[in-house]
């Protein structure tokens, strides 16, 4: 069974039942069985299924409102939180479906008397295995990427928000042709069992050990991955930065569903100079914040997912005390359910735990810095590359600083791009293959050349 709690309250979940290894490989083989059939419908009739689905969370007004409150009641996240994350299926489904179909249009080539056509397939079966924190989103943008380009997919949402992705899955496969989107339910065997399966790729969101785990099973059969696995993000704030908009950044990307964003910004690094000033815009924003309950129209920041969440962050917070950490706003843990205030922490040093391992949690880290160079080996020196930020100057300096940060996502005087026609991706250990764009979506198929002479002439 799979045992869950309301983080807001800490009492129990309706449990629900796990797969078994049985109906893991069952619910691959019917997937499997059902890919080739789902390619042939052509494009549009798959970009027509996507737009159902769409059509059905922005004009179901019920439907779009439960899938908000299963987030809130499992996670935690505030309602209104939770319902743009809804109104995010919606928005961003006809850019995927642009990106898509640029995706699976043959390329042709032609090189003297050589033409060379180059198909893009599917790639067959591929199982998505999802994050609590976007318990919808996150699963959605692969889901329908894998879809959009003629795959069959079966998912497994975290067994921390089960409810919320067999809502989900249960949404999308009323729009589908039967067999095309199944379901697992469970914790790491079941994962384990999923990526043993007979799938041909692996698209996973989460921590880097998992993501290593399913490499090293996945090599056995050279299955394909698009593995995004977290950050660290630095924010490098410069000498003529607008302060008032850097410091709003900092305070709603590092407290954005408390903190528990991959893209979460985690390290800021001030200039010396502006230090002083900058700290106390962030703790005027911060004593702003309204914690309450998550089902609360009003609230802004909502409790941890989990206990264990929160005592991963309650002792990097300890360990930065430890070390000479200055706490501006220290936050406090409350219970029932895992609440925990926000903390705004300045004098932070690269040898504290708050500074090298992922937070994930309401927490404003600031460091100073004396120099450009300084800022920008600090800010490299992790072995995550996710995203990144830069506020500085409208001019060249601050491209000049973005340009040296090793991530994937840079935002300049502003937050990242999530835009579909742009990739989603990360740098060194945050990412593995990458997901939205024309080139995303082609993470999902395989290239296929035909050759031929073409007579003199033509």
């Amino acid at each position: 069974m799979i045992e869950t709690r309301n983080p807001a309250t800490g009492a129990s979940l309706p449990s629900l039942q796990a797969s078994t290894l049985a109906q893991v490989q069952r619910e691959v083989a019917t997937a499997a069985a059902a890919a080739s059939s789902w390619w042939a419908l052509g494009f549009e009739a798959r970009a027509d299924v996507a737009r159902q689905f769409a059509a059905r969370v922005r004009d179901d007004r019920a439907v779009a409102d439960e899938l908000a409150r299963s987030i809130s009641t499992e996670m935690g996240k505030p309602i209104r939180h939770a319902r743009a994350e809804i109104a995010n299926l919606h928005t961003r489904t006809e850019a995927f479906i642009e990106r898509a179909r640029e995706a699976c249009q043959d390329e042709v080539g032609r090189e003297g008397a050589i033409q060379v056509t180059t198909q893009w397939r599917p790639l067959g079966t591929v199982a998505v295995i999802a994050p609590w924190n976007f318990p919808i989103s996150t699963p959605n943008n692969l889901v329908m990427s894998a879809l959009l380009t003629g795959n069959s997919v079966v998912l497994k949402p975290s067994e921390f928000t089960p409810r919320s992705g067999a809502l989900y899955h249960q949404l999308l496969a009323a729009t589908l042709p039967a067999g095309v989107f199944g379901l697992v339910q469970g914790g790491g065997s079941v994962g384990r069992a999923l990526v043993e399966a007979d799938v041909d790729m692996v698209a996973f969101t989460g921590s880097i050990a998992t993501g290593q785990a399913i490499m090293r099973e996945a090599a056995s059969a050279m299955k394909r991955l698009v593995l995004e696995l977290g950050g660290k993000d630095p924010m490098i704030v410069l000498p003529g930065a607008d302060l008032e908009a850097a410091a709003r950044f900092a305070v709603h990307n590092s407290l954005n569903n408390s903190g528990q964003i991959c893209v979460a910004t985690e390290r800021v690094f001030v200039h010396q100079d502006v230090q002083d000033a900058f700290v106390e815009q962030v703790r005027r924003l911060v004593s702003g914040y309204r914690i309450g309950d998550p089902l609360a129209d009003d609230t802004d920041v909502g409790p941890m997912a989990s206990e264990a969440q929160r005592e991963i962050v309650l002792a990097q917070l300890a360990d930065a005390r430890e070390r000479g950490a200055d706490f501006v706003i220290e936050g406090a843990a409350q219970s029932p359910g895992y609440w925990l205030s926000p903390s705004v922490v300045r004098s932070v040093s690269d040898d504290m735990r708050i500074a090298r391992e992922e937070t994930f949690g309401p927490v404003v880290a600031i460091s100073s810095y004396a120099n450009v160079d300084e800022a920008v080996a600090r800010a490299n020196a992790t072995r995550y590359g996710l995203g990144a930020s830069v506020w500085g100057p409208p001019d060249a300096s601050t491209d000049a600083v973005a340009e040296r940060l090793e991530a994937g996502m840079i935002g300049i005087n502003r937050g990242l791009s999530a835009a579909a026609g742009a990739p989603w991706v990360g740098w060194k250990m945050s990412g593995f293959g990458y997901t939205r764009s024309t080139a995303g979506m082609r993470n999902f198929m395989q290239p296929r050349t035909h050759a031929r002479t073409v007579p003199s002439g033509q």
